[in-house]
Parts: structure tokens; C-alpha cells; sequence
């Protein structure tokens, strides 16, 4: 976007004029100051694999001095109020979307915690499946659990497969966690709740909950098309089944249910309360609080234990620790939630200044609102789709909903084209570090590619109805 800026005439002239209480910044050194610090905020945060500075740090000293300086300046002509409004306002869509990840953040935590995840993964290791057999498999289940939980648990939770079953097996991991991104972010693009981007539509209320299920089918394809022509280059080995064993923490099918209902909530107060998203969530909490204080207050360990309490109900696993759900609240991804409120306050600040009402101008009325979203999965895999998303979000363009459903799918899948461009790409190059890389990843770009462009093609072919 900022060199899009930079290539439309009239940016090279100063302009201090003002309307009413709103100042044209674009051509002034604020602007230009302004571009300059989000952009060398951000290439901090797409070199934190090797700087390894958590990304919130440069976004949210880069957001504190943007409005800075937009705030002094509105002062300085007399516009004390003007860019407390604008902040306050982006204030408030961060507080929704932290909120509703919060709780997100927190039952999936309450269910590592009970040992849904480990108990899956060894499964999985046991099953005595060959490594064909992994790779589709856990391209399936990064499909459909990252619908339900975020693309980075889910990859995270494959990934540990991959890597238990195929221990010294380079290529074979390389393949698979390749795979698992593409399917991870794929399996998010269609559910409402299934990735960040997904989740500020929705609660803006532009795409109703049942309309984004639209986008399965493309986002099948998009998944399955790169899967079919690396599973040719699988090895074909069967590899020895594990002897671990995890089971089951008491009360974990209730913490799904729980999870299912607060979802359910959620979706009850937006479509038929006309509430927030974030309110729903924010009750089925609730719901989690109350079951953890049965599971603290009827805790205890065995009769052979020397803890023994016979006052408490029997734990499982030996665990002398009470389920705790502000143990869950405090281990939610901090850095990733702080990072997106520097996001929002910087892109918030571009928009403030005018920059994103002329990035719309220049996308979705010169360029046309379908090259304008398809250019957006290849900002989403250099960037991020967060600011990406926000972005357009801001710009608010004119467009029918096959419109939006296609930059939702677009922005949700294209960074999958390199390893940078999701979070699930930049964890599992930690957490496979020096077999799946950024190099090898890069290899398959051609084939994910083709998988981008054959979704778009049908999501105009299944989804026509909506343009």
C-alpha cells in the first residue's frame, strides 16, 4: 500500500488546507512521517524470526507516535476534539475484537489445559498410519478444527504429528507443515470465527454468520488443489507407531461443550439481539468460570497421595492442581493481542490522515473492485492480513457481498503463498526450525498459487448469485 501511495499524482505537493475540523495531511510531512514510521514498524515485525523482538513492540511504539503527532497538530489548529473522536473510535473496534478473542484465547487454553489437544496428537502417532496417510490426514484435521479454533493452535497441534511420526524425515515434514498452513488458513476463511479477518467482518455486519459458509467449496479447492500435487512427492514409508499415552482431564468433554455453546451465544446475540459478537463470548465465559469453580471445589488427588484431601473429589492424571481459569486467561497470546491493537491504531491513523481513502480511490475505482481484492492475498502474504483487512475495512468500498466474501477469502488465504504471511507459517518454522523454511516453502509458491487462483475462479462459479 505504501508504494501504491507513493505512485499517485499530487502526494509530492505540501497541503496544509482544512475542511471543517478535518485537516488534509496527505501531502504534509505528517503524512509522509506517518507512512515512513508504519512501515519501518513493520519490517520490524517481519524480521522478528531473527531480530526474535515480539511484534507488538514496534507497532505499538509506532501507533503511540503516529496519533501523536496527529494530535498535536489537530491542537495546534485548533481541533482539540477532532483525532480524540477518531482514536476513541478505533479504540472501540479493538475492544470488540480483543474481547471476543479473549475468550476464544481462553477456552482453548481450558482445553490443552484438560489434555484435549495431547490426547489427539498421540492418537494420531499410535494409529500406525503411513506417512501418505499423515499427510492427508492432518491436512484434513487442520481444515476443520481451524474453523473452530484459531490457524495457529491447529498448526501448531499437526505439526507436533508430523514431527513425533516423522522424526528425521526432512522432506517429509517440509511437505507436511506446507500443507498445513495451506489447510489451516484455507479451513479459516469460511467460518466466522475461523481467522481474524473473518471474525472484523463479521462483526462489522457487513457478511451475515450463515453467508460466509458460501466460501467452503473455494476454500476446499484452494486447500486440495497444492495438497493433490505434493502428496505425489510424499515419501512412501511406514513409519513405527508410538508407546505414549495422555488421557483425558476430568470435565473435557464439558469444556467443548462449553466452547460449542459460547459459540452458539455468540452467534444468538449478533443475529437475533443485534448485539456484539464480543457479548455472547464474553457470557459463555461465564459459563467457564462456573464450571471451574465446581472442578476447583470438588479437586483432590488420589488416596495414595500424600495430598490426599478427602474433603475434594477425585482428580485424574495425579493432577495436584485445581482447574484454574484465570491460569487460561493469563496464558492467552498477549503479544498477538497487543499487536492488533497496534495495528488498528497505526492503520487507523493512515486512514485519519486520508491515505486510505485514496488507496480505495486508487484499488477499487481505477483498478476495479475484483483486481483490487485479488491484489489483496498478495499484500495479505507479504504483510499480514490483519492491516490488510482492517484497511479495507476502513476504506468501507462500495461492493456487492460476492465482493466482500472474495476479498474475506483472499485475504484468509493468501498468506499461505509464503511462509511469512500467517501466523501459522512463522510458528511452525520455529517450531520445525531448519526443516520447514522459508526457502522450502517458496519452492511450492507456484502450486499454492495455482490452488489462490482456481478458489477465486469458483467462488465466481459457485457463488454468482451474490455479484
Amino acid at each position: 500500500m505504501f508504494f501504491v501511495l507513493l505512485g499517485i499524482p499530487g502526494l509530492a505537493v505540501a497541503s496544509g488546507a482544512g475542511g471543517g475540523n478535518h485537516l488534509d495531511l496527505t501531502s504534509n510531512w505528517v503524512g509522509y512521517a506517518s507512512l515512513i514510521i508504519f512501515v519501518v514498524a513493520y519490517a520490524f515485525v517481519m524480521l522478528e524470526e531473527y531480530t526474535h523482538m515480539r511484534k507488538s513492540k514496534p507497532v505499538l511504539l509506532a501507533a503511540g507516535i503516529i496519533w501523536g503527532i496527529i494530535g498535536w497538530v489537530y491542537a495546534s489548529h485548533g481541533f482539540t476534539h477532532a483525532a480524540e473522536i477518531a482514536v476513541r473510535h478505533n479504540i472501540l473496534e479493538y475492544a470488540e475484537l480483543f474481547l471476543f478473542l479473549l475468550v476464544a484465547m481462553t477456552y482453548i487454553n481450558a482445553m490443552e489445559e484438560r489434555q484435549v489437544f495431547e490426547a489427539l496428537r498421540v492418537k494420531l502417532v499410535n494409529a500406525g498410519f503411513s506417512l501418505r496417510k499423515i499427510f492427508w490426514l492432518t491436512g484434513v484435521l487442520a481444515f476443520f478444527i481451524s474453523p473452530v479454533a484459531d490457524n495457529l493452535t491447529t498448526a501448531l497441534l499437526m505439526c507436533a504429528v508430523v514431527m513425533a511420526i516423522g522424526k528425521d524425515n526432512i522432506k517429509f515434514i517440509s511437505l507436511a507443515c506446507i500443507n498445513i498452513v495451506v489447510a489451516a488458513n484455507a479451513g479459516g476463511a469460511f467460518s466466522p470465527f475461523g481467522d481474524i479477518t473473518t471474525l472484523m467482518v463479521w462483526q462489522k455486519g457487513i457478511v451475515s454468520f450463515g453467508t460466509f459458509f458460501n466460501l467452503f467449496i473455494p476454500s476446499v479447492v484452494n486447500w486440495a488443489v497444492p495438497a493433490v500435487i505434493m502428496s505425489f512427492a510424499v515419501p512412501k514409508i511406514q513409519p513405527v507407531g508410538g508407546d505414549v499415552d495422555a488421557t483425558l482431564k476430568r470435565g473435557a468433554f464439558v469444556v467443548i461443550g462449553l466452547f460449542l455453546a459460547t459459540i452458539a451465544t455468540a452467534v444468538s446475540f449478533h443475529n437475533f439481539l443485534h448485539l456484539p459478537p464480543m457479548m455472547g463470548m464474553m457470557t459463555g465465559l461465564a459459563y467457564l468460570k462456573i464450571y471451574g469453580f465446581y472442578l476447583k471445589k470438588t479437586h483432590k488427588t488420589y488416596k495414595g497421595d500424600p495430598d490426599y484431601d478427602s474433603e475434594k473429589a477425585e482428580e485424574r492424571l495425579g493432577d495436584t492442581v485445581a482447574f484454574d481459569v484465570f491460569r487460561n486467561i493469563a496464558r492467552a497470546e498477549w503479544d498477538t493481542l497487543m499487536f492488533f491493537y497496534g495495528v488498528i491504531l497505526c492503520v487507523g491513523g493512515l486512514g485519519f490522515i486520508g491515505y486510505l481513502a485514496m488507496a480505495s480511490q486508487t484499488m477499487y475505482v481505477s483498478w476495479g473492485a475484483t483486481n483490487a481484492n485479488i491484489l489483496v492475498g498478495f499484500m495479505s502474504a507479504i504483510v499480514d492480513n490483519i492491516p490488510v483487512m482492517f484497511a479495507v475495512l476502513s476504506m468501507q468500498p462500495d461492493m456487492s457481498i460476492g465482493q466482500w466474501l472474495l476479498v474475506t477469502l483472499t485475504a484468509g488465504v493468501g498468506g499461505s503463498m509464503l511462509s511469512i504471511g500467517s501466523a501459522a507459517g512463522v510458528a511452525l518454522m520455529g517450531q520445525a526450525r531448519g526443516m520447514y523454511t522459508f526457502g522450502g516453502h517458496m519452492k511450492w509458491m507456484p502450486v499454492i498459487a495455482l490452488g489462490y487462483f482456481a478458489s477465486i475462479a469458483t467462488h465466481f462459479f459457485v457463488n454468482s448469485r451474490f455479484f
